[in-house]
């Protein structure tokens, strides 16, 4: 399929490797099964279970395919060889919002491990772009849907402490 290398943790590389597994070794088989009982079930012109089986097969051989694609372009980031005196992936930055002091922090992530309720920042988000390469007290604006917000950098640690 395509060449699309993206770069993942250990842990959402292996979330999507658990992911494929189960698609392979559960879905898969259970498809089959359907498939072959809606065949025993005799015209298969006029049988709406067989089609709508094949149907779910071609989905998820679609979806295996992709996460094959996926897995097999995935490169791991070393964590160690990160140059935190900057804003990289991985980085945990506190921002103070210079328009209304508000503090927030957020880890610079790849797309797919990104959840903003938990303060992981997808790395291709407008405020991620805007801080990466940043150092410890550069002013940014960056615009958002809302329009532009101005931040000081004021903290760069490690992902996890």
């Amino acid at each position: 399929m395509s060449s699309d290398i993206k770069y993942y943790t250990p842990e959402g590389l292996q979330k999507m490797r658990d992911e494929l597994q189960q698609l392979v070794m559960v879905e898969r088989p259970s498809i089959s099964r359907q498939i072959a009982e809606a065949r025993d079930k005799g015209d298969l012109s006029e049988n709406a279970e067989y089609a709508a089986a094949k149907e779910a097969q071609s989905m998820l051989e679609l979806k295996i395919s992709k996460l094959q694609d996926t897995i097999s372009n995935a490169r791991l980031i070393d964590e160690k060889k990160l140059d935190y005196s900057k804003v990289l992936i991985f980085s945990t930055v506190k921002l103070k919002n210079t328009s209304n002091g508000a503090l927030v922090t957020y880890t610079l992530v790849p797309e797919n491990e990104a959840n903003i309720k938990i303060g992981k920042l997808s790395v291709s988000s407008p405020i991620a772009k805007g801080l990466l390469g940043k150092i410890l007290g550069d002013k940014v604006e960056i615009t958002v849907p809302a329009g532009v917000i101005a931040f000081e950098i004021i903290e760069i640690s490690r992902q996890n402490g």
